[in-house]
C-alpha cells in the first residue's frame, strides 16, 4: 500500500529537482532522494519508480514558469536556499619546475574509446594549467595488432575531445633508437638473448632460478640480438632479457622481455623490421628521450612503473614523476578492440560509430558534447580507488551542457491516431525552449475536429471518460478511439499530460544504444533541423536525417 506522505514526498521532491534544473527533474535523483527519506521501500523499487515516472510525466510537461509557480506558492524554502557550486579540480603536481612535458600513449588497435578519454584529458588540464607540450605517442610495436585506421583516427578524437596534441612519435619510425639502446645494455652487461622454451623460463623466474643464458657473455649476447634484427632468427627462437633480480618479490618483475621477434607484416613497415620492443622497454626508452617530466597512467601499469625503472636507472636517467589512478569499470558498455573487430567481420556492428559501442565515433554519433567527457573526468579526479563509470552522472553533465541550445519537437513512438469532436479552429504554439522565447515558436494551425497522432502506451492507458491535456493545445475527454474537446485551461493538475503531432508529421525512427529501435511519427517543424533536439516527454535524440535519430540519453 502506498502512503500518502510518499506520494507527497515524490511530489515535493519532483517539484524541487525540476525546479533546480531549468523544469525539467530527473528520475534518478528524486528516486535517490526519496530513498534517502524511505530507505524501507528499496524493496519495492519497481514500483517506486512507477510512481516517480508517473509524477516527472505531469512535473516534467509544466513550463518553468509553472513550476516556480509552484515552487513559491507550497514550497518557498527551494527559493530562497541558496545552491551549493562544487568545485572540482586536479591536484596539483609534485616537482614542477617551469613547463611539464606529458604524453598520451594509446595503442592503434582502433580508435579511442571513453576510457581512453580519461587519459587524454587528464594530461590536457595539466599541460594547460602548467604550460608546456603534450606528446601524443602511437606505441604500434605490436604489428599483429594494429588498425591502419587508428593513425588517423585517433588524433581526430583527440581534436573533438579538445585535447591540445603538440607533438606526434609513431615508435615504429623510432626502431633504430631502440635497437641503439638495447645494444648499449647488451654491452653493459644488462640484458641477455634466451632462447629458451617459454614455459620453462617462467618456471625458473618463479622458483627464482636464473636462465642458463643468463650468463652469456656481452659479445655473444650483441651477436644473438644482431640475429634477431637481421631476420636469422625466427618468430619464437629467441627473445632479448632485460636483468632484474632473481629475487624479486613479483615475480612479474623478474628478468623481463624486452625485444621478441614477429613475422607479422607491418602495415606502415612492411616486413622491413623482425625484432620489436616490448612495450615496457620502448616506453622507458621514448618518456626520457622526449623528455617527459610527469606521467599519468592507470595503476594498471604499476607493475610496468617498476620495471621501466631498471632502464632508467641502469642508465642513470632522471625519472619523470609517476602517477596511476584507479580503475574504472564500464558495465555494459563494449569497449573491447578484440570483439568489436569480431563484430565488424561478421557484420554485427555497422562500423567504429555504432552507437552500440563505447568509441569516441559512437558518442559523437549520439550526440553527446566533447565537453561532459572533460568535466566529468576532472571531477573523477586522480583518486587510486578504483570506480565504476556513473552512466547517470554522465548523462547529467551533457543534460547541463546541451540543454539551454537545444529545441523542442514532438515525437509519438507507436502512433494511435485521434480525433477531435467539437474542436473549433484549433491551433497550437509551443516554444522551441521553455526558457528561451527568443528561439521562437512551433505554431500550427490545425482547424475544425482535427485528427491528431498520440502515442498508443498513454492512449490505451486511460479508460473513456478521462480527461488529458494535449501538450500546448487543449483539454480532451477521452471517447473510444476519439476525442472530446474540453477546453484550454489547465483545470486539473493531475490530467495526463502527453504530446501529439499532426496529420502531416513524418515517419521517424530513433536508433538506442541497446541495439533497439524506436518507431513513430515527428512533427513536420524538425523536418530541416540537424543535430541534438529534445523530444518533449521521451529524451535527447540527435537527429541525422528526416528520419533517422540517435538515442542521446533520457
Amino acid at each position: 500500500m502506498i502512503l500518502l506522505n510518499l506520494e507527497e514526498e515524490i511530489r515535493k521532491q519532483a517539484i524541487r529537482n525540476a525546479f533546480q534544473h531549468d523544469g525539467k527533474a530527473n528520475a534518478g535523483s528524486v528516486i535517490s532522494k526519496i530513498l534517502g527519506e524511505f530507505p524501507d521501500y528499496r524493496k519495492n523499487a519497481g514500483e517506486l519508480a512507477r510512481l516517480v515516472n508517473a509524477e516527472l510525466q505531469k512535473i516534467n510537461a509544466m513550463s518553468p514558469e509553472e513550476i516556480t509557480a509552484i515552487v513559491r506558492r507550497e514550497f518557498p524554502e527551494f527559493e530562497v536556499r541558496e545552491k551549493k557550486v562544487q568545485v572540482h579540480s586536479l591536484p596539483e603536481l609534485r616537482n614542477v619546475n617551469g613547463p611539464v612535458v606529458m604524453r598520451m600513449a594509446p595503442s592503434p588497435s582502433g580508435p579511442l574509446h571513453i576510457g581512453h578519454s580519461r587519459m587524454a584529458i587528464l594530461n590536457d588540464e595539466y599541460v594547460k594549467r602548467y604550460g608546456g607540450k603534450l606528446i601524443l605517442r602511437i606505441e604500434d610495436t605490436n604489428p599483429a595488432n594494429i588498425d591502419p585506421i587508428a593513425y588517423e583516427q585517433i588524433p581526430r578524437d583527440l581534436e573533438w575531445l579538445g585535447v591540445t596534441v603538440h607533438q606526434i612519435a609513431i615508435q615504429s619510425d623510432r626502431m633504430e633508437l631502440y635497437y641503439e639502446q638495447a645494444r648499449k645494455l647488451i654491452a653493459a652487461g644488462h640484458a641477455y638473448v634466451c632462447s629458451c622454451v617459454p614455459e620453462d623460463f617462467k618456471r625458473k623466474l618463479s622458483a627464482s632460478i636464473a636462465c642458463p643464458h643468463r650468463e652469456t657473455t656481452p659479445e655473444e649476447n650483441l651477436e644473438g640480438f644482431q640475429k634477431m634484427v637481421d631476420g636469422t632468427f625466427s618468430q619464437g627462437e629467441a627473445v632479448l632479457i632485460i636483468k632484474t633480480g632473481l629475487s624479486h618479490p613479483n615475480p612479474s618483475v623478474r628478468d623481463w622481455i624486452a625485444f621478441r621477434i614477429s613475422d607479422a607484416v607491418h602495415p606502415r613497415h612492411g616486413k622491413e623490421y623482425h625484432a620489436y620492443p616490448m612495450m615496457n622497454f620502448s616506453v622507458a626508452v621514448d618518456d626520457h628521450l622526449l623528455g617527459l617530466t610527469h606521467v599519468i597512467r592507470g595503476k594498471d601499469h604499476i607493475n610496468n612503473t617498476e620495471k621501466q625503472k631498471y632502464i632508467f636507472s641502469y642508465n642513470n636517467w632522471k625519472l619523470p614523476e609517476y602517477y596511476h589512478y584507479g580503475l574504472v569499470d564500464f558495465p555494459g558498455v563494449i569497449l573491447k578492440t578484440s570483439i568489436i573487430k569480431k563484430g565488424l567481420a561478421e557484420g554485427k556492428y555497422s562500423g567504429w560509430d555504432d552507437i552500440r559501442l563505447g568509441t569516441l565515433l559512437a558518442f559523437r554519433k549520439r550526440g553527446f558534447s566533447p565537453e561532459t567527457f572533460r568535466k566529468y573526468w576532472v571531477q573523477s579526479g586522480m583518486r587510486e580507488i578504483d570506480s565504476e563509470f556513473s552512466v547517470e552522472i554522465f548523462n547529467s553533465i551533457n543534460k547541463e551542457i546541451i540543454d539551454s541550445r537545444t529545441p523542442r519537437f514532438f515525437y509519438v513512438p507507436n502512433p494511435v491516431q485521434i480525433k477531435i469532436n467539437n474542436g473549433s479552429q484549433l491551433s497550437s504554439k509551443a516554444p522551441y525552449h521553455p526558457s528561451h522565447p527568443e528561439m521562437g515558436y512551433r505554431i500550427y494551425a490545425l482547424g475544425n475536429d482535427p485528427s491528431l497522432f498520440v502515442p498508443a502506451a498513454d492512449w490505451n492507458s486511460l479508460p473513456d471518460g478521462a480527461e488529458l491535456r494535449l501538450k500546448d493545445l487543449c483539454n480532451v475527454k477521452k471517447s473510444g478511439s476519439s476525442a472530446e474537446y474540453a477546453g484550454t485551461a489547465m483545470k486539473d493538475r493531475k490530467a495526463r499530460i502527453i504530446q501529439w503531432v499532426p496529420e502531416n508529421a513524418r515517419d521517424f525512427t530513433v536508433n538506442k544504444p541497446d541495439g533497439t529501435q524506436d518507431m513513430g511519427l515527428i512533427e513536420p517543424l524538425a523536418e530541416k533541423y540537424r543535430g541534438v533536439a529534445q523530444l518533449e516527454r521521451y529524451g535527447y535524440v540527435n537527429i541525422a536525417s528526416e528520419q533517422t535519430g540517435f538515442f542521446t540519453h533520457p
